[in-house]
């Protein structure tokens, strides 16, 4: 009956903190996606794709922070409210509390664990395939019939008149670039075509837009000398849609099988990463029993500081050993394995602290 209750209680707090987290995390990643989108990095159409596999890719670290701190105000309002004194003096001991505890940190880290080595990169696989797609379109630069629009990668501005549906095939189309010439002077680069059409290389590493039946004008700014040539066909090379994100990780993205074949260190600490998630999980909410005793009139979120700043230090040393893997210094996770066990232990000291018998004090002289 108790464990149902703590069960409750607990998972309930989680769940509300997991969604406030949730909350927080979407508008961060909703203010970077639409900034790519504006850059043309993402075609505004798959826009909320690529922010709900963002998302999911970061569950991973949102649900060990979510479990932490749920169980920490769960069972901290339990003891400020004095639910824990009356059920303790009712002959409750530690493993009344332990049991659904750790009931709940399994289930939360077989969770995270299938976040972290499958869905995760799952997520950014799509994602990348999402941007991949959107470099065989036009639409990805956010390209509309009608109307002036920047090309990706600061290419210059295009404008159609037409545009196919799935942004291949362009109507009366007008390109405007600005380059330096071998003289230093800015240059201004015309290119005007009947009708025009977008391809790859073979290997999909190009992008090109083919123009008919048009005229280029090539303008020295502040000189006279401008030259207009009619062509026939005239190819010109777009810069492909990229993210902008500057902590790409290609070892991120690549499955579990292929990061156990490959050996070098970004793939290495990508393995080391993804598998002690779940036991991070295990070690925070074994931390999170002792932390959340506290006294009715104690401070309410002293306790919450506390941990928040054992979680970060915890993380931090986590996230130093990875970088220390990727750089090559280290060839194996052990120092990782180390640190978690060091804390866990902590943590079961601390809870069995608790618990223990205290000594009776002597009576004075």
């Amino acid at each position: 009956m108790l464990d149902r209750y703590f069960l409750r209680e607990l998972a309930q707090t989680v769940a509300a903190t997991a969604i406030v987290l949730l909350a927080i995390m979407a508008g961060t990643s909703f203010a970077r996606v639409l900034q790519q989108v504006a850059n043309g990095s993402f075609p505004a159409s798959v826009m909320f794709q690529v922010l709900g596999l963002n998302m999911l890719d970061g569950l991973s670290t949102l649900l060990p922070l979510s479990a932490f701190l749920g169980v920490l105000n769960g069972l901290g309002r339990m003891y400020r409210e004095s639910e824990m004194h009356v059920l303790a003096s009712s002959g409750m001991g530690a493993s009344g509390l332990l049991r659904p505890v750790s009931i709940l940190a399994v289930t939360v880290a077989v969770l995270v664990g299938t976040v972290a080595l499958w869905l995760g990169p799952w997520a950014a696989r799509t994602s990348d395939q999402l941007v991949a797609a959107a470099n065989r379109s036009v639409i990805a630069a956010g390209l509309d019939a009608g109307r002036f629009t920047p090309l990706p990668g600061k290419g210059g501005i295009i404008f159609v008149d037409e545009l196919s549906r799935d942004g291949s095939t362009l109507g009366n189309t007008f390109i405007a670039t600005e380059r330096t010439g071998r003289d230093n002077v800015p240059h201004i680069k015309l290119v005007t075509g009947k009708h025009g059409q977008l391809y790859q290389e073979t290997d999909g590493s190009g992008r090109f837009l083919a123009l008919w039946d048009g005229y280029q004008y090539d303008i020295p700014l502040g000189a006279d000398n401008w030259r207009k040539m009619k062509y026939e066909r005239n190819d010109a090379s777009l810069d492909n849609v990229q993210s902008d994100s500057d902590d790409e990780d290609p070892a991120h993205s690549m499955t579990l099988a292929q990061l156990l074949r490959t050996d070098n260190p970004d793939s290495r600490a990508e393995f080391a990463w993804r598998t002690i998630a779940p036991f991070m999980t295990l070690v925070l909410l074994t931390l999170a029993l002792p932390l959340s005793r506290q006294s009715p009139r104690e401070p309410r979120f002293g306790r919450l500081f506390l941990a928040i700043l054992t979680f970060y230090f915890y993380y931090l040393l986590l996230a130093i050993c990875r970088g220390q893997i990727i750089k090559g210094h280290w060839h194996h996770s052990f120092p990782m394995w180390v640190i978690t066990a060091i804390v866990f232990a902590v943590a079961v000291r601390m809870f069995q602290n608790q618990y223990s018998p205290r000594k009776p004090r002597k009576a004075g002289a």
